[in-house]
Order: structure tokens, then C-alpha cells, then sequence
């Protein structure tokens, strides 16, 4: 759900402002009279190469902490005729950053000249002592750019140690500078793939599990790792509605944490320029980079451009693909996130597959233990969506309707070994996500849709019931329990015939969909849902999505049987989510009038009754619907079954 930033009280930016900042600090942490360190602290700016025209990241680390920081203040210096800085990143714990843009104060703040050549940089603690820098760590992160016309050679980044208003660090025991080295910048010729003007960042995979709502998360500040080593650019072809681009975009590979991560710039004004034609699909295949991250960078402008042409864009690599429509990223709601004066041209989304971290993979192998007859097929993986600007980001993980990604399995597994997709949740459970398996020449793949962005995994679970060995729903059945959608009711037993309660096809139905928690904060008040039952959030979730609402006297009886008609009412509701045709008012009087008993169809299910039969999810019985009867546990599964196959989830 959409949260609007919360503003912070406003500060004085001034250059004496900024400094006072830190000098005030003395206040709240008074330092002992003539007390000094043993040695002084150590500051380190890291030695990078970089290419004329591309980004490279400088870390700034504190090395030795003789004592406890509370606050510091420098202004760094740079040569504009071959350097300018493109964003400032805080690294050390808790932080809160401002920009001089922002309506705001935080306890780190900066101010970026790229016309005089300097970056004014403070930090202060103002919580009393409760964020102190005693440990060695990174403080933050200089994001600069080699100009496009700077010559081979190196350039330094400076501070003036001698000047306080330049330098200067206050300690709880004393007030002192500390000694500053490195930040030499190698700067090489550039590549002739062409200009790369991002940067180069890992992605941070995230869990964002449930329900989507095409909603974009709060802004925080951006956390880019910095690469271990050089990035290493060239360029590479994309393709426009299956037409070859050459020299339209570059491709970094750096390495960070031992991770390999390959970020695809696209030169966004010349792909700009193809939608005069008729741009559908934007393509990044980004092949031979095993199993690597891959991350691919557009801007703002682009996405708005493609949101209105029904552009898509796809991210192709060797471990997955992608599927994003422009109009799910809803650049709309990320600008006034942001605020609405920015310019979509310097907003950065990334979209990103990315190996699961190891935590990860340890939590999904946990939640496969416990589950009966469970294995986890090939090693899962992250799809992401954020937008950047100025040092903030957005993750970009609700959709308001279904997005693709495929995740290839490697040579030699076979794909009729998965029978679903799974999402990891925050308790460390496993849920179904809708997955169809798809057979290739040389490597099957499993297509997962989903309305979120999340850590996906595929499984092989079978499941047989003795009951249903020789009843016409055993099919339907079993594959719906194989996926975790429908459980049995004791050991190897389904009870087929047995009537289903509305809460029981309420969260069958929800499992099924993919949808494991509710589109947005708003809560649902029934007299009847009890607090803490198990079908409190299944009920909150469905509401949520428009899937139930319950009866005049503010009751949803959860634990009344429901009858066809109600059931296939709230089925109706779920084609319009899965995009499904429903039957209008003329095809609603036909279809129903090839049934004997069409006329015991009330009036507020003729639709939804009729849209069923539209899409053949529902046939009848000897030539009867029999609307009013109750509907069984095999009769559920195999019209969710027909649903999720008809619209192409399965």
C-alpha cells in the first residue's frame, strides 16, 4: 500500500549550518579536557579505476576507531574537469539521510557541488549516544562519474586536513581529526560500447510476500554494495518488438561479496525514439553469465514513455526471464514518492534476478523438511523491481495484475519432477504461487505468475489420496494437493463428497490464486469472524480483492456450508482478477436457458452463474445446475482447477 514520506522538521543548509551541526555535538558528548588517542583514528578512501564516460563507487571507511565517534564533518574536493559525484550513499547503522533537496533532517546530510568541484558531508549522533561509531565500517559511499571527455590519467579526492570547516571529528573522549588515505581514481579510455551513465549496484534481495495491489513501498535510503572489483564494461544488442538495436545499450560485470552481477544500461533516448513505431516489447538477453545477478537499468522517462505505448519490458538470462509490463511499475506513485518536481530522467528502476542469498536457501530447504514427501528442484531465485534517486529507493513489489517469470532448471532436470512454484514467507513457510512447466529442446523452465516480488522456489511434492483413487475427481484433486492448494482431512484421506464450509472454499480459492495476504491495510469487520481463527486472515485477504463481502447483517457465517451458487459467485469475482471474459446480459439468458431448472437461479447469480458456464468452469448435472445445492470438497477443487488452467496460470 502506498504510504506517503513522512516529512521531518526543516534545517538551515547553509555551509556555517552544516558545520555548527557538528560542533554542537562537542555539546552533547563533552569531550575530557586535554585527552588524546593514543593514535589518531583512520579514515581510508578506497583506490578505484574507472572508465571515461562510466560510474565507479568509493567507499569510505573508518579503519581504527581509537574512540567512540559522535560525529564528524569533511568536504571533499574533486577535479570537474574529469570528475563530478552522482549520489552520496550512508552506509554506517541507522542512518537517516537528507539531501539539500528534501524537506527534511536526518543525522547524515550532504550537499554535492559538481560546479565548484565539492561534496560537503556530515554526520551527527542525535539519539543521545545510542548510535556511536566504535566499530570499524564503511561510513558511506561516493558514487562518481569519469566525464565522457576526461582524459586517461588520475585524478584525487581531496580534503583539506588543516581546515576544521573542512575536517574534523569529535570523539566522546576527545575532539580530534583523524588521518585521511587513499582516494586516488584511475582513470582509463573509454570503451567504444558506448556510454554506461549508471551506476553499478547489486541488488538486495528481498521477501516480499502475499497479495498484490500495485503499490510501491516507503522510501529508505539506497544500500549499494561496492563492488570488489573494477566493473568491466562493454556494450551489447537489445531488441525492439524482436528487431536488433546495436549500440543501444552497455553492459557492466562487477563482482561483490563474491557474486557476480552483470547491470545492462539501456540507452534510454534512443529506445525513446523507437516508440514512434509502435513499441511492444523491449528485450535485455543477457546470456553466458551463469548462474550470476543480472539487473537491468531504465529510467523514469522510458518507463512513463512505455507505459503508455502497453509496452513491456523482459529481462532474459540464463537462470530466468522476466516479464514486466511498463504499467506495472507505476512510475506515478514512485514520483510522488519522491516528489513530484523530480525529473523522471533521474529516477533509476532496476529490474533484477538475483540468485537467492544462502539464508535463503537454508529457510526454503528448512520449510521443504517439513513437509511430507517434499524436495526443493534447482536453487531458488529473486525477482525484483526499485526505483533510485538521489540516494533513496523504492521497492517496487505489488502488482495490480499478474507479472510472468521463468525460472530455467539446469541441463539434466526434469521438469515433470516440479508440480508447483512456491513463495517464501516471512514465518518461514512455504506457499503455492500459480506454475505451469514447460518443456524444452535441451532445458525445461517453470513460467511462475505472481502479483508480488519475492524469493521463488520450485518443488516436487506428490500427493495421493485413497478415497479418490477411483472417483472422477482424482486428477483434479491430487495435482491441486501436489501444488499445496487443498489438504486432506486425515491420513491419505480426502473426503471428496464431503460438503465445503465458505471459509474453507474462500481460502482454497486464495491459495490457489497465489494471493497469501491482503492488498492493503483496510480491515473487514464481521460480526462472525472471530479474532484469531483460522480463517481470520484468509477472510481479510479475500475482502481485500473484492472476492467476498459477506451478508446484509454484517455476518460472512464462515462455517456454514456453501452452496454452488455462492460459491461460483465469488469464483466470477476471481476471473475479473485473472482476467477471464464474464457472460453479459444476453449471453447470461442464454447460457441458462439450456438448463431445466435455470429458473431456481436467483438474480444476483445469473451472472455469475452464467459466466461459469461461459468459461466452462461448470457444467451441470443431467441437464440441471442445481445452484442451490451444496458444494463438495472434489466439486471445489476441480472448478479452481478449471479456473487457474483457463486463464493460462497453470
Amino acid at each position: 500500500m502506498f504510504q506517503p514520506k513522512k516529512k521531518r522538521p526543516r534545517i538551515r543548509r547553509t555551509m556555517s549550518g552544516l558545520i555548527a551541526l557538528t560542533l554542537l555535538s562537542s555539546l552533547v558528548f563533552p569531550s575530557i579536557a586535554g585527552a588524546e588517542p593514543a593514535e589518531p583514528s583512520q579514515v581510508q578512501f578506497a583506490n578505484v579505476s574507472v572508465q571515461a564516460g562510466q560510474t565507479v563507487h568509493v567507499p569510505v571507511t573508518l579503519k581504527q576507531p581509537y574512540s567512540q565517534v559522535s560525529a564528524y564533518n569533511m568536504q571533499i574536493d574533486y577535479d570537474t574537469s574529469a570528475l563530478e559525484v552522482v549520489r552520496i550513499t550512508p552506509k554506517s547503522v541507522s542512518t537517516i539521510s537528507t539531501s539539500p533537496e528534501e524537506t527534511g533532517t536526518g543525522d547524515f546530510q550532504y550537499v554535492i557541488n559538481n560546479e565548484e568541484g565539492w561534496v560537503r558531508i556530515i554526520w551527527v549522533d542525535f539519539n543521545a549516544g545510542e548510535r556511536l561509531i566504535s566499530d570499524e565500517q564503511q561510513l558511506f559511499d561516493i558514487e562518481v562519474k569519469a566525464k565522457s571527455n576526461a582524459a586517461p590519467g588520475t585524478k584525487q579526492l581531496s580534503v583539506d586536513q588543516t581546515d576544521s570547516e573542512h575536517w574534523h571529528f569529535t570523539n566522546v573522549e576527545h575532539n580530534s581529526g583523524a588521518q585521511l588515505s587513499g582516494g586516488t581514481i584511475t582513470i582509463t579510455a573509454a570503451n567504444s560500447g558506448g556510454d554506461n551513465s549508471g551506476s553499478t549496484p547489486t541488488p538486495n534481495p528481498g521477501n516480499s510476500s502475499g497479495g498484490g495491489g500495485g503499490s510501491v513501498s516507503p522510501t529508505t535510503p539506497v544500500v549499494t554494495p561496492v563492488p570488489s572489483t573494477p566493473a568491466v564494461t562493454k556494450g551489447v544488442d537489445i531488441y525492439v518488438n524482436g528487431q536488433k538495436q546495436e549500440q543501444s545499450a552497455t553492459a557492466s560485470t562487477s563482482t561483490v561479496n563474491n557474486q557476480v552481477t552483470t547491470t545492462v544500461h539501456v540507452d534510454n533516448d534512443k529506445v525513446i525514439n523507437q516508440i514512434g513505431s509502435g513499441l511492444r516489447t523491449l528485450l535485455l538477453p543477457i546470456t553466458g553469465t551463469g548462474k550470476g545477478a543480472v539487473v537491468g537499468e531504465l529510467n523514469g522517462k522510458l518507463v512513463k514513455t512505455m507505459e503508455g505505448s502497453n509496452a513491456e519490458v523482459v529481462i532474459q538470462t540464463d537462470s530466468g526471464t522476466y516479464t514486466l509490463p511498463a504499467n506495472q511499475i507505476q512510475v506515478d506513485q514512485i514520483l510522488n514518492q519522491f516528489g513530484s518536481t523530480v525529473p523522471l530522467e533521474d529516477i533509476t528502476i532496476q529490474i533484477a534476478i538475483v540468485p537467492s542469498a544462502t539464508s535463503k536457501q537454508t529457510a526454503i530447504q528448512a520449510a521443504a523438511d517439513k513437509l511430507e514427501n517434499t524436495t526443493v528442484i534447482a536453487a531458488p531465485i529473486d525477482f525484483e523491481v526499485k526505483a533510485i534517486w538521489n540516494g533513496q529507493q523504492v521497492n517496487v513489489d505489488r502488482f495490480n495484475s499478474y507479472v510472468e517469470r521463468t525460472i530455467t532448471l539446469p541441463e539434466g532436470v526434469d521438469g515433470s519432477k516440479i508440480t508447483t512454484g512456491v513463495v517464501l514467507q516471512p514465518d518461514g513457510s512455504l506457499l503455492h504461487v500459480p506454475t505451469k512447466v514447460i518443456k524444452g529442446n535441451v532445458q525445461d523452465s517453470a513460467i511462475i505468475n505472481s502479483l508480488t516480488n519475492s524469493t521463488y522456489a520450485l518443488i516436487y511434492h506428490p500427493a495421493t489420496f485413497s478415497d479418490v483413487s477411483s472417483h472422477w475427481s482424482r486428477d483434479d484433486v491430487q495435482d491441486l494437493a501436489s501444488r499445496l492448494i487443498v489438504q486432506g482431512t486425515g491420513e491419505n484421506v480426502f473426503a471428496p463428497d464431503r460438503s465445503i464450509t465458505r471459509a474453507e472454499f474462500t481460502a482454497v480459492l486464495l491459495r490457489g490464486l497465489g494471493l497469501h495476504s491482503p492488498r492493503s491495510t483496510e480491515e473487514a469487520s464481521f460480526t462472525d469472524v472471530k479474532t484469531g481463527s483460522w480463517y481470520e486472515d484468509e477472510v481479510q485477504t479475500a475482502v481485500s480483492y473484492g472476492l467476498i463481502s459477506g451478508y446484509a447483517d454484517e455476518s460472512f457465517r464462515p462455517n456454514s456450508e456453501i452452496s454452488r451458487a455462492e460459491a461460483l459467485t465469488i469464483v466470477s469475482r476471481a476471473m475479473k482478477l485473472v482476467g477471464l471474459a464474464q457472460a453479459d446480459a444476453s449471453e447470461t439468458t442464454s447460457l441458462l436457458s439450456t438448463y431445466s431448472d435455470s429458473a431456481k437461479v436467483q438474480a444476483w447469480a445469473a451472472e455469475p452463474v452464467a459466466s461459469a458456464i461461459k468459461q466452462e468452469l461448470v457444467q451441470g448435472a443431467d441437464g440441471k445446475l442445481m445452484s442451490d445445492a451444496d458444494i463438495s470438497r472434489a466439486q471445489s477443487a476441480a472448478i479452481v482447477k478449471r479456473l487457474l488452467a483457463k486463464a493460462g496460470l497453470i
